[in-house]
């Protein structure tokens, strides 16, 4: 007769007690099952960490990316000469206020110009529009606050400052397009606002606090 394998499980089964069983079972049910492999979810602050690290980054090449085109950190590239072949033209005054507009002004006098009453006024045959150049420089220059009368009819609100310096902080060019843009879509003035006149005008006045209409009215 051949002798029973020691990892037979029916090997003496006599000595198997109830209390053995209930000692290996406790054991076995104090171990909690490995089911996540050892997998723990990321910590919120690194979470957090990065998210922020993904969006700084996508604002940062949106703002200074150039649109990716090759020649816009080209250290070495050579301005071009005045009517050179390949020389970047001048931008249309008009387009470029166009562009200004859309971004900076539509949002108050829409695009129609007819403005939002009581509060923006309307630019389309607007006294001020086809009045003076320099009370409208002076205008996106510092920005105007308090009571205006267009077209006889009184307007309470605020035109901010969009010049050099303000929160949009417009180039000199950009405002004077802006203007030519303006007067020409809504006065029926062809003639272009010269940056070097709201050059002129901004080193005259300077910084300062946005204007009255009263104030404006002294001005010819």
């Amino acid at each position: 007769m051949s002798a029973s394998h020691p990892s037979d499980p029916g090997v003496d089964q006599a000595a198997v007690t109830d209390d053995s069983l209930l000692t290996v079972h406790e054991k076995m049910l104090g171990r909690q099952p490995d089911e996540k492999a050892r997998y723990k979810l990321l910590p919120l602050n690194l979470l957090f960490f990065f998210s922020g690290l993904i969006f700084f980054g996508g604002t940062y090449l949106g703002r200074f990316s150039g649109y990716f085109h090759p020649q816009v950190y080209n250290e070495y590239a050579q301005p071009p000469k005045p009517g050179a072949a390949g020389a970047v033209a001048a931008a249309d005054p008009y387009e470029l206020g166009k562009k200004v507009y859309a971004q900076v002004c539509v949002a108050c006098h829409q695009p129609n110009g007819m403005g939002l009453p009581p509060a923006f006024p309307p630019l389309v045959g607007s006294e001020w529009v086809t009045g003076s150049e320099e009370r409208l420089i002076r205008i996106l220059l510092h920005g105007v606050m308090g009571p205006m009368k267009v077209k006889g009819v009184d307007y309470i609100g605020a035109m901010p400052a969009v010049g050099p310096g303000s929160g949009y902080n417009l180039s000199p060019e950009k405002v004077a397009a802006a203007l030519t843009f303006v007067r020409k879509e809504w006065g029926a003035i062809d003639v272009p606002v010269s940056p070097a006149k709201v050059s002129e005008i901004r080193g005259q006045v300077g910084n300062r606090d946005p204007w009255t209409s009263a104030e404006l009215e002294k001005i010819p």
